[in-house]
């Protein structure tokens, strides 16, 4: 997948999803969207805006904060992520960040939590 920065981004799915999701493109094959706008002047594709609109009212749908943004999600994610154990330095290229220390201020401190808890007693 291409994006800001027009960087690839590798998104791993179930086997099943992903062939559910390409017996869903059209005739077009690789070049048809997979996520289809209703507007033939976007060329079938989602735009920004239109993510935005779907992800609020999904939210709403779950009883979640209209606020929520897809950004919003990448950020759960990150933090999610970090908070199980994934390594910053492959959250990092996951998100696409050019350096671990963007990547970093996803690291939050717990309130139970200390480094003091690491250390032999």
């Amino acid at each position: 997948m291409y994006s800001k920065g027009d960087k690839t981004r590798v998104v791993l799915l179930p086997r099943q999803l992903y062939a559910e999701l390409l017996s869903s493109r059209g005739d077009g094959g690789n070049l048809e969207p997979i996520f289809r706008s209703r507007k033939k002047s976007d060329g079938g594709r989602l735009n920004p805006v239109s993510v935005t609109h779907l992800v609020k009212a999904a939210a709403v749908r779950v009883g979640l904060s209209e606020k929520a943004s897809a950004h919003w999600l990448r950020h759960c994610h990150a933090s999610h992520a970090l908070n199980r154990g994934a390594p910053i330095h492959l959250l990092s290229q996951t998100l696409g960040h050019a350096s671990v220390a963007t990547t970093s201020k996803y690291l939050h401190a717990k309130p139970n939590d200390s480094s003091g808890l690491y250390l032999a007693t």
